[in-house]
């Protein structure tokens, strides 16, 4: 018989779009995995976490993000960001190609949170901010096609950016490129749609079912037309892909009106976009709130749909899944929220993360690093990111608690009151020769052998007396 539980999730409400569950339940985690689902699992846990009156879902899963820094320009730490947010599970969106992949590989395989990626068709994937299939040499059909099937546990499809600055004169010949890859390899392609040349039309003609435009609702190039509605009617899968100009909520609306709702919800999260104006996912999550979303549906669309998009085992609670796990607030309210054209419009609830758990072990927090010198800034943006620091060391700086709080780190043991007597000092202390100057080098040195560290309010170390 199975022993007790690891982690028990006590008296949440669930929500599971890709489990079918719902409702106030326990989640019970054994081994890194979802071990039952269900009211009333009992206190048979290592762990036990009162949730009640939270929202327990999967953890997210991001379908279009940038994590690699240090790599190219875009990259961004996940793990300072999973913690706080819930996304359990990163896809980094086309930053590797297959000259840089390995780097990738490297750099995921030392997260706490899981990342998947899609091979970028141009060799050096995105090292600059655009221009990587402006020399078609660097899209090697074969050279991708060995890489993707040298690394499946890692690749989950290829991606490309088709628009004028990423192509220049080369049209669509980078996305037939990458189609031939994934037909190859039996994986889908995510195509990144933007100003033309070359039009958007002709992009989502050339996409099959189960391939994927990101910046589906973007105000650069909307899909609107019949070729939008003819890809939507075929099984390509519209992601939100939110970025730094990916996102208007006049095409969204238009499009939701239209019948042409987006089947993912991703962030395209990168170092000019986490300041603003995307932030994180739960915030996308918000603005598609804000345009009428359901909440099921847009938890559908960040859990269990980026899930199946890839084949990721990820994005549900079904017992034998990771216990990848998002605890959130649900605040009611009416919160203004921002596309990437600076519309704004209203969330009738936010999510506030409050706990973050990949494999059944919770995220702690890590503060993130400073963005790179090369991305521009507003200077709000700076402002807030100064106030943040002052903020966080204001909050590290203060005693974490007081006297009554604190154990005794060395205890001393406890003086006897019984015991041998000691033998009385003689009153009459005996002559000594005055001490000779010249032995003053050899006096020992004064004070305590031990004090307290000014200012750090640590206790001393113990010292071992020294035998002459």
């Amino acid at each position: 018989m199975p022993g007790p539980y690891d982690l028990l999730l006590a008296g949440g409400d669930v929500l599971d779009p890709g489990g079918g569950h719902t409702g106030r339940l326990d989640v019970a985690v054994r081994e890194g995995r979802i071990a039952a689902i269900g009211p009333g699992l009992g206190p048979a846990a290592r762990t036990v976490v009162d949730v009640a009156g939270r929202l327990i879902t999967p953890g997210l899963v991001d379908l279009h993000t940038h994590v690699h820094p240090g790599a190219g320009y875009w990259g961004v730490d996940p793990d300072p960001i999973a913690w706080y947010t819930g996304v359990t599970t990163w896809v980094d969106a086309g930053s590797a190609g297959a000259y840089t992949l390995d780097g990738l590989r490297d750099f995921a395989g030392g997260r706490r949170v899981r990342v998947a990626a899609l091979l970028n068709i141009s060799g050096p994937g995105l090292a600059a901010r655009t221009g990587e299939c402006r020399d078609l040499s660097t899209c090697d059909v074969a050279v991708a096609i060995d890489t993707v099937l040298a690394h499946r546990d890692l690749i989950r499809g290829v991606k490309v950016r088709v628009d004028a600055e990423a192509v220049g004169g080369n049209e669509v010949e980078p996305l037939r490129r990458a189609l031939a890859v994934a037909d190859a390899c039996g994986v889908p392609v995510m195509a990144h749609v933007g100003a033309a040349p070359p039009d958007p039309a002709e992009v989502l003609d050339l996409l099959r079912p189960g391939d994927i435009v990101t910046h589906c609702a973007s105000g650069i190039a909307a899909p609107l037309g019949p070729s939008a509605r003819a890809a939507h009617e075929r099984g390509v899968l519209f992601d939100v892909g939110h970025g730094s100009g990916g996102f208007a909520f006049d095409v969204l609306e238009a499009q939701l009106d239209a019948g042409l709702r987006p089947y993912t919800i991703s962030t395209d999260l990168h170092a000019r976009s986490v300041h603003g104006p995307v932030f994180d996912l739960p915030t996308t999550m918000a603005k598609l709130l804000a345009v009428g979303m359901s909440l099921p549906d847009v938890v559908a669309a960040a859990t269990v749909h980026p899930a199946r998009a890839l084949r990721l085992d990820a994005g549900t609670l079904t017992p034998g899944a990771p216990a990848d796990l998002a605890v959130f607030a649900v605040e009611p309210g009416e919160f203004e929220v921002v596309d990437a054209h600076r519309q704004a419009r209203r969330a009738p609830v936010r999510l506030i993360n409050e706990a973050t758990y990949v494999a059944g072990r919770r995220l702690e927090p890590r503060l993130p690093a400073p963005p790179p010198s090369w991305i521009p800034l507003t200077d709000a943006q700076h402002a807030a990111l100064r106030r943040r620091e002052r903020d966080v060391r204001a909050l590290l700086a203060a005693p974490l608690v007081g006297v009554d709080g604190l154990a005794e780190q060395f205890p001393r043991p406890p003086r006897s009151t019984a015991g041998p007597s000691r033998p009385a000092r003689s009153t009459a202390e005996p002559s000594r020769p005055p001490r000779s100057t010249a032995d003053s080098s050899r006096m020992p040195p004064t004070g305590p052998v031990a004090s307290p560290r000014q200012g750090t309010g640590q206790l001393p170390e113990p010292t071992t007396p020294v035998q002459e």
